[in-house]
């Protein structure tokens, strides 16, 4: 008898063979692309720190959901840049607001795709934090109505998921008896459940104009340092009426990602940030690393971890390499 029987490489020998036994499988249908969306028209305006990636205007934003559309992207995530900020971000829950006039256009010219409103506060305030501010503090409970509020407007916009992001507690519960209130029972929560205080945000708050005027996210954003107190979170979500639930960001993350799959018998989704996506961009631009092995190895490594839904700016790329 030989030595070794068992030899797994004879299942790597070939592509072909590779695939055969392949037990992580990335799939069009799992893809959500993030995009933002401005006023005026005809603009396409390149974000320095998100390079290939633009804050567009609704008529060319609907131009580059039909071309995603069209390689396979089922959906999009919509951030905000409003006209003007103010204390209260009201620009968030004005029914005319940027993003409601992007969900009307598109849901008119593409109604089966699958359209997300990212429901905060942060891009709409003045002071750049996800909540309202009183004495210096971010007054939870006084920022539930708003959000609420934003979620009912972007609802009747004809968001097809609503998706807070602001980590204030009770925000889901808060949303959905306001969406139930006013006839829109139908529409699922997916809901920013672990998201952390991460450094990995940066070139979204340039993107968004969002970064805050003062202090940090840490009071309101989950620690770093923390795995069970996400378990805490995301029961708390689905208790409030979640329909789906995340983790954000996605690589420093995946063993969050693995402990929620294992744990919650849920859809679950992840987000591979901006600052995720830019250093793979300025790695690749110095020739450090090879761009595309790259986007598809951390693409796959989220989904290996458990992730169903991936969040990610190489969506409309990636749905291209995808056989």
């Amino acid at each position: 008898m030989s030595f070794p029987i068992q030899r797994l490489r004879r299942l790597r020998r070939s592509e072909a063979l590779r695939g055969l036994v392949r037990e992580t499988h990335l799939s069009r249908s799992s893809l959500v692309y993030p995009l933002f969306v401005c006023p005026g028209t005809q603009v396409k305006e390149e974000i320095h720190s998100l390079p290939g990636h633009y804050r567009w205007s609704v008529d060319r934003l609907v131009e580059e959901c039909r071309s995603a559309f069209d390689r396979g992207v089922p959906a999009v995530i919509l951030f905000g840049i409003p006209d003007t900020k103010d204390e209260m971000g009201s620009g968030a829950y004005d029914p005319d607001g940027i993003v409601q006039r992007a969900m009307r256009t598109l849901k008119r010219a593409l109604p089966e795709l699958i359209v997300i409103g990212d429901v905060c506060l942060d891009e709409y305030t003045s002071h750049g934090h996800c909540g309202v501010v009183k004495d210096g503090q971010i007054d939870n409970d006084a920022t539930l109505p708003l959000l609420a509020k934003t979620a009912l407007t972007q609802a009747d916009a004809g968001a097809d998921l609503i998706a807070p992001s602001d980590m204030m507690d009770g925000r889901v519960g808060a949303i959905r008896r306001e969406l139930d209130a006013h006839g829109h029972a139908q529409v699922p929560i997916l809901a920013y459940s672990a998201k952390y205080a991460s450094g990995f945000y940066g070139p979204f708050r340039e993107a968004a104009h969002s970064a805050p005027k003062f202090g940090d996210r840490k009071s309101y954003q989950m620690d770093p340092g923390n795995q069970r107190e996400a378990l805490r979170e995301i029961a708390l979500d689905l208790e409030e009426g979640a329909d789906i639930i995340m983790v954000k960001p996605a690589l420093p993350y995946l063993d969050v990602i693995t402990l929620a799959r294992r744990t919650f018998d849920v859809p679950l989704a992840a987000f591979q940030v901006s600052g995720e996506y830019s250093l793979i961009e300025a790695a690749a631009h110095l020739g450090w690393v090879d761009r595309k092995r790259l986007i598809l190895e951390t693409i796959t490594s989220i989904r290996r971890a458990g992730a169903d839904i991936i969040i990610t700016y190489y969506a409309k790329e990636l749905s291209s390499l995808l056989s």
